[in-house]
């Protein structure tokens, strides 16, 4: 018997919540937004037709309130939640409560997020099911001795993984015993904030693997099958930066046996709706089973795109009771598509997370084979608080070259100001010769960080003086109203017996330059440069950034230049989780000092050289912005 569905919740925020929300409303559906208190004017909120406050700020005080949701959905009306991804759409107890008060869960059976839930279980049900594992420990011991005596015995390099988990968080790459007390301590600390669950495996980390999944789908009445595969082999911080499907290179041999065995999996758990089967597939063809996110993807857009179909609409009629509506010989496969994940962070910085404003936010434009899902608009606040990623770029082309072609146009096209982000790297990793031939593993960034990943350096002379050039454009043309003809009223340079010429100081960066600019002289570029303004910054793109360039204020300058000095900063917006020194402490170079949580991941703070903690400037459990003085510290 069919259940009724006319008013949905979405339990999450970000883009995940827009792009469910962007379904629902055209089905006809009655959305609802959940909140925190700092995001009662996020984008997700703003676009929902009914939204609630949830309260609070952390997660923990909000997102993951179990009982506040259920309150929520009843008090809307809401007949259904569905999770999204992240936060609670992986926690069984969540789908248990909301089956509970009578609501539906556009998820799996809880028994199936336990089955599937756990790393642990899910590889102990693979290999019942005779699929080939990674060599490794997914015991219930989770003492520092145990995983000592696992990881000797699998060898290192070694892979520390959150059983509860998924995203990245948990996870740590060992790569000497020396390191493995102190990773095991930080990945503990990182599942219990993220998932409330603390417990680990331990797993061999496998050389040059590629990372592909397979999207499976199953309804109520026992039909299960595969939307083919996606490749996601380029990752950061175990994160995948780019995904695409289908997966280059793959036969329709390995596409089918990796697809059954994905359905065979779901089948035996008794799965229902959206699911994926993540594979580890080596050089000589072999997959092994890595885990199951029982849950819709970051990255289903590309399956979406290469088979014309919506999943979460599909999500929707599976959790009203429809059957799925076609067979596994039905599925379609059309084209190639590839998606990047915007995220605001920095690349060059090991990419940690950045927060702010964004003062500038423009998105690629419409068009066939054009997508954009985000889940923040100009003027929105990145905080510290949640996952940085902004949105995804998703491009189709009828080969994977024409998706690639595409896909660097709308990189092109993006614009984003006011905060620190992945968009150059992203023009970089797309428009790599490696990855326009399909060269693809997981440690595609690594191997190629000379090239990807470019060290901050001084601006160059072209830079300031196209900057100067863009910025006396962007300038209005006169400083007043009252006379026209006035020449005293215009910006044109205008100087007696002289050639006209502008003079300006300008700022990027923390450098400043002196410039002068002849406004008559003609323009040497080629291709006309993209800048836009923004009161009173001008946004230059260059070498894929958007940098702002604003006016050089010299009293504003000295008056920065009297703060404090010397000590370690933060290097990000964050909570202080650790601090794990104190005063007149003697250190020794690579020392630990203190451990920052920012967007849910932990970030360690070591000492650059030997010497001694002369201030302490933070305490465990406050939070501090970015360039905040943490430490000072003296030669020994």
């Amino acid at each position: 018997m069919n259940r009724h569905i006319d008013t949905l919740l979405v339990a999450n925020r970000g883009e995940i919540a827009c792009r469910v929300m962007r379904t629902a409303k055209a089905m006809g559906l009655t959305t609802v937004a959940v909140h925190s208190a700092i995001d009662a004017s996020a984008r997700h909120a703003r676009e929902a037709d009914i939204r609630i406050d949830l309260g609070g700020a952390k997660p923990a005080e909000s997102y993951l309130r179990i009982d506040k949701l259920i309150e929520a959905a009843k008090a809307s009306g809401a007949q259904a939640i569905h999770p999204g991804y992240g936060f609670l759409s992986e926690n069984a107890e969540f789908a248990r409560a909301i089956e509970q008060a009578g609501l539906i869960f556009l998820g799996p059976p809880a028994s199936a997020i336990d089955a599937m839930g756990s790393k642990s279980a899910a590889k102990a049900l693979m290999e019942e099911a005779g699929v080939p594992l990674v060599p490794g420990y997914h015991g219930e011991a989770q003492d520092v001795e145990t995983f000592r005596a696992a990881a000797e015995k699998i060898g290192y390099p070694v892979l520390l993984k959150a059983t509860a988990g998924g995203g990245g968080k948990g996870m740590k790459v060992v790569e000497r015993e020396a390191d493995l007390a102190e990773a095991l301590a930080s990945a503990q600390r990182e599942a219990q904030s993220s998932f409330g669950d603390s417990r680990m495996l331990v797993e061999k980390y496998v050389l040059k693997p590629r990372h592909v999944e397979i999207q499976v789908f199953a309804d109520q009445h026992g039909n299960c099958l595969y939307l083919n595969e996606r490749d996601c082999s380029i990752q950061r911080r175990h994160q995948k930066v780019v995904e695409e499907a289908p997966a280059p290179g793959l036969s329709p041999e390995l596409r089918r046996a990796m697809g059954e065995a994905a359905v065979k999996a779901a089948k035996a758990i008794g799965y229902v709706g959206a699911g994926t089967v993540e594979f580890l597939l080596d050089a000589r063809g072999e997959f092994f089973f890595m885990e199951m996110n029982t849950r819709l993807q970051v990255e289903h857009p590309v399956t979406e795109a290469i088979t014309g179909l919506d999943l979460v609409a599909w999500q929707i009629r599976v959790a009203r009771g429809e059957p799925l509506p076609i067979s596994q010989e039905q599925v379609p496969l059309i084209g190639h598509a590839i998606e990047v994940r915007l995220y605001a962070e920095d690349p060059d910085n090991d990419f940690l997370p950045a927060t702010g404003t964004l003062e500038l936010y423009r998105e690629a434009a419409d068009g066939p084979g054009r997508r954009v899902d985000s889940g923040v608009a100009e003027g929105d606040t990145v905080s510290p608080f949640y996952d940085p990623m902004l949105g995804k770029l998703i491009a189709w082309g009828e080969n994977r070259e024409e998706a690639r072609l595409r896909l660097l146009a709308m990189l092109d096209e993006t614009a984003v100001g006011g905060v620190r982000t992945n968009l150059a790297f992203l023009r970089r990793v797309v428009g790599h010769r490696a990855f326009a031939e399909a060269e693809l593993d997981t440690g595609f960034i690594p191997r190629h960080e000379s090239e990807l990943l470019r060290p901050a350096g001084e601006l160059s002379d072209a830079f300031w003086q196209q900057a100067a050039e863009c910025f006396v454009q962007s300038e209005p043309t006169s400083v007043r109203d009252d006379d026209a003809h006035s020449p005293w009223s215009k910006r044109n340079g205008l100087r007696f017996g002289m050639p006209a010429q502008i003079s300006l100081h300008l700022q990027c960066n923390g450098e400043s330059r002196r410039l002068k600019v002849d406004p008559a002289a003609p323009r040497q570029n080629v291709r006309t440069p993209k800048a836009i303004r923004q009161g009173d910054a001008l946004y230059l793109q260059w070498n894929g950034e958007w940098l702002a360039v604003r006016a050089f204020d010299p009293i504003a300058e000295a008056e920065a230049s009297h703060q404090h000095h010397g000590g370690l900063t933060a290097p990000m917006n964050g909570s202080i989780v650790r601090v794990l020194v104190e005063a007149g402490q003697h250190v020794e170079a690579g020392t630990a000092l203190i451990v920052l949580e920012a967007m849910k991941m932990e970030h360690s703070i070591r000492s650059a050289q030997a010497g001694v903690v002369k201030s302490l400037f933070c305490n465990e459990g406050e939070m501090v912005s970015e360039g905040a003085v943490l430490l000072e510290m003296e030669e020994a």
